[in-house]
């Protein structure tokens, strides 16, 4: 603490002078004049929050139905399936990492039958994600060579190797 406050008065020293200052024919300002002058700060204008709904998810993600895969992608130009989750949830204001098995560690487990729109989905030893957007289907970027699209849950390969469910 001392080497800070010998760092914040060294910013304020004086060099001595050899001569003598004009006297002044200004007031000197007093604590009551700037606190007259002062600009109030507040909270600024009120931004509004984000809408995370589960809907909202789901109308940002059903946007890029056809977008590119591309392996490690987490844009329109071409997502993986972390990063295509990863980018919806960004633009409802909520950060993920990008990767699977890192997504199911965030929000809390839900059931398969108690499924909501907006709950991200995982399938294959946490290989693999996309979000659930109702009537037991969900968007993910799937594969090289393919777009992001719908399935559905009980297509074979996602029902035999679902993993579980989270709600973030």
């Amino acid at each position: 603490m001392l080497g800070l406050a010998v760092a914040l008065a060294g910013c304020s020293a004086v060099q001595p002078s050899t001569s003598m200052p004009a006297p002044s024919t200004q007031k000197a300002e007093t604590d009551e004049d700037r606190r007259k002058d002062a600009t109030p700060l507040g909270p600024g204008p009120a931004r509004p929050r984000p809408d995370r709904s589960g809907r909202h998810v789901v109308e940002i993600a059903l946007k890029h139905i056809g977008s590119p895969y591309r392996w490690g992608g987490a844009s329109p130009d071409g997502f993986d399936c972390s990063g295509f989750v990863r980018y919806v949830y960004s633009r409802v204001g909520v950060p993920l990492p990008h990767n699977a098995a890192k997504q199911y560690l965030y929000g809390a487990p839900v059931p398969r039958d108690e499924l909501q729109p907006g709950d991200l989905v995982f399938f294959d030893r946490l290989r693999h994600n996309g979000i659930y957007i109702g009537n037991g289907k969900f968007i993910h970027a799937r594969q090289t060579g393919k777009r992001v699209s719908v399935a559905r849950l009980d297509d074979h390969w996602y029902d035999t190797h679902w993993v579980g469910a989270r709600r973030l």
